[in-house]
């Protein structure tokens, strides 16, 4: 009788735990978890950063960064190293999961300064890009509202269309994103940006991604004006995680030299 007993109670555990592992994600769930994608404790790269006009004319940008994350804080620099025009220019974002403010700093070697992003410059042009600053920061999830569109598959990677919204007295430049997340990895494939009357005036896509060290990575991205019909198309050459970077790397300072 306890064999069967014990047989019974394995059933409706198994049944329990099919139940819960069925259970689907809520939109903020799906926001928390592409938030909460790791990315390494750390990582350094080698990419290019190409403007593209709408004729088609090409100009080609090399850079190189660097991120390091722990609980309290993300922490990046960009550095661009070619053509002569921008070399030496540097980004540093500092971002804190304590709080939702995040600091940006650019460095701009022809001045030989380091000045302060603030609030009011966040929805311009990111080194003449199509990302804006606001576009080089994430917000905290709990800024935003979301809902669910469904989903879509693309290129053969079924993803969750997820819709977000500020919450009122949040600061934003965008009055919707649209975003379709890869199911498997959270990496947003797809984002409509639009403004707040409404428009969409920019498309973000991830053009190719892979697992390096166990990590999915975009290897490809562009970001496209549909208001001027120029786009940026960043591509990764080199990348390494987990290389154990100080934090030294991650001042204003390090920004100057």
């Amino acid at each position: 009788m306890y064999k069967y007993l014990l047989i019974a109670l394995t059933a409706l555990l198994l049944l329990a735990s099919t139940s819960l592992a069925a259970e689907p994600l809520s939109p903020a769930q799906i926001a928390q978890l592409t938030y909460d994608r790791y990315l390494g404790d750390d990582m350094q790269m080698h990419g290019t950063m190409e403007l593209i006009s709408k004729s088609g004319h090409v100009r080609s940008r090399e850079f190189i960064s660097l991120r390091k994350d722990d609980n309290a804080e993300r922490k990046q620099l960009i550095r661009f190293t070619a053509p002569a025009d921008i070399n030496g220019t540097a980004f540093l974002t500092l971002e804190s999961n304590r709080s939702s403010s995040t600091e940006q700093h650019l460095y701009l070697p022809a001045l030989k300064r380091t000045r302060r992003i603030v609030a009011s410059q966040k929805g311009r042009s990111f080194v003449n890009s199509d990302f804006t600053y606001e576009d080089m920061q994430r917000h905290p999830v709990e800024e935003w509202a979301y809902a669910l569109d469904g989903t879509e598959t693309i290129a053969g990677h079924a993803c969750y269309i997820l819709i977000s919204t500020p919450k009122p007295g949040t600061d934003s430049k965008y009055g919707k994103v649209v975003s379709w997340i890869e199911k498997e990895n959270f990496i947003p494939l797809k984002t409509y940006f639009f403004d707040n009357k409404g428009q969409h005036n920019k498309s973000y896509f991830v053009n190719s991604f892979k697992v390096i060290d166990n990590i999915a990575t975009e290897t490809e991205v562009l970001m496209e004006d549909l208001l001027s019909g120029h786009k940026t198309r960043l591509k990764t050459l080199e990348i390494k995680y987990n290389s154990g970077l100080q934090d030294s790397f991650f001042t204003t300072r390090a920004l100057e030299r």
